[in-house]
This record gives structure tokens, sequence and C-alpha cells, in this order.
């Protein structure tokens, strides 16, 4: 989840900030690998609080 979610939001964002420049690939590969290392501690804490978030708020009527 991580790698998609930092790959497809850091390609937007920087194709927004600087356009269809001739060297996006560049400025996207590094604004990937930045957006990679927070994304994926990110998820690995925030994950089980959205799990317990959700168990709280949708009861299981079986």
């Amino acid at each position: 989840m991580a790698f998609l979610m930092s790959c497809i939001m850091s390609f937007i964002i920087s194709v927004f900030n600087v356009g269809f420049v001739s060297n996006i690939v560049s400025i996207w590969l590094q604004a990937w690998s930045f957006a990679f290392i927070v994304a994926f501690p990110t998820i690995l804490v925030v994950s089980p609080l959205v799990h317990k978030l959700v168990s709280v708020v949708l009861v299981d009527e079986n």
C-alpha cells in the first residue's frame, strides 16, 4: 500500500508543481524515494490504530 500510494501521489504532485519538464522522471524518482521513506513507517503505525477504530465503530451483527 505504501509503495503504490507514494508512487502515485509523488508523481501527481511532481507534475502539478513543475509540469511535464524534460527531467520529470528524475524529479519524480527523488520525490518518490522521500515519500516512500515517510509512507512505509506511517502505515506501520497508523494501520493498527485504524483497525481498532473500525472495530469500535462497526459492530459485527453475527
